[in-house]
């Protein structure tokens, strides 16, 4: 039996994000450019659906060339979700906000890894393509990361979408997955903001990756939206508001929000490495640091923030 699968276009793209913010009025009041705006507090419903709690393994499929320093960048933020004595303000901090939704904690394991150096599938990829390498036999049960490095052209890729998530199913299995795409040489200033200039709207000058490396560092505010949304709403019956088709997630509903007092165009006051000029807001192992999006708290029904 094929595997079935479904998929959502979150509001990952900041460029389109960002122009619908300043045409329609975000949550029952305008924002505007010219002075900070405080969030205000909006519902999003929980649907009854299945949440991925508990152990959480996170497989991962290097898709295209990687270099060892990249995929170590993202291995050690996945690492820093359940770190028993981050600093703070830390990465294991930022996810325990997913504890407050219902169901109780995810705690993320790093599990099997694949290197697929030789581009099984071509470098031009269709959604049908990323479900098939995500419905590999010994990834079922646990949550798929697809990660495609950047001379891959992916379907609606820097046009509609940063990245996905969504599943697959195997008999009566269900299994979780999630594609992100390196921006580097297609789209920084959509996919990669704020490190990059970006192409349209309100032209702020980017900020300095904390990890060195503009697409990689985007990759990770992509794969926390993402990781984040698919955890809260795996199988689309989970907690989103909008239409199932188009929903905003746990993180996807904060767009654009990395630190307090952000406004479209300007993420918001972010600490500062005084070596680097390097912008972030968590930490993790190995002294890494991050820069992660706001997660929705459904205690307060508002975006919330690290700093």
């Amino acid at each position: 039996m094929a595997p079935k699968y479904g998929f959502r276009y979150g509001c990952l793209l900041y460029l389109s994000c960002l122009l619908a913010s300043l045409v329609e009025p975000a949550m029952g009041s305008a924002r505007k450019l010219s002075a900070l705006v405080e969030e205000q507090p909006f519902p999003m419903k929980y649907h009854n659906g299945a949440l991925l709690k508990g152990k959480v393994t996170v497989n991962l499929l290097w898709y295209g060339s990687f270099s060892a320093i990249q995929r170590s960048i993202i291995i050690d933020f996945l690492e820093s979700f359940n770190s028993r004595t981050p600093p703070s303000p830390s990465v294991a901090s930022w996810w325990k906000t997913t504890e407050k939704y219902h169901g109780g904690s995810s705690a993320v394991v790093v599990g099997k890894q694949v290197l697929d150096q030789r581009y099984s599938l071509g470098k031009v990829l269709k959604t049908s393509h990323l479900t098939a390498l995500a419905s590999k036999p010994n990834f079922i049960g646990s949550v798929t990361v697809i990660l495609t490095a950047k001379d891959v052209a992916v379907d609606g890729f820097c046009m509609s979408r940063c990245g996905t998530h969504g599943w697959t199913r195997s008999g009566k299995t269900r299994s979780a997955y999630l594609w992100v795409g390196n921006s580097e040489t297609q789209c920084p200033g959509q996919c990669a903001w704020p490190f990059h200039q970006p192409m349209y709207g309100p032209q702020t000058p980017p900020l300095v990756a904390p990890n060195g490396d503009v697409g990689v560092d985007g990759m990770v505010i992509n794969l926390a939206t993402l990781l984040a949304n698919t955890v809260t709403n795996p199988f689309n019956g989970g907690y989103f508001q909008g239409p199932p088709t188009a929903p905003l997630e746990a993180v996807s509903a904060c767009t654009g929000v990395f630190g307090s007092g952000a406004y479209p165009g300007y993420p918001g006051r972010l600490l500062v490495d005084k070596s680097s000029g390097a912008s972030y807001n968590a930490q993790g192992v190995n002294g890494r640091r991050y820069l992660v999006p706001a997660m929705w708290d459904p205690q307060t029904s508002a975006c919330v923030t690290l700093v």
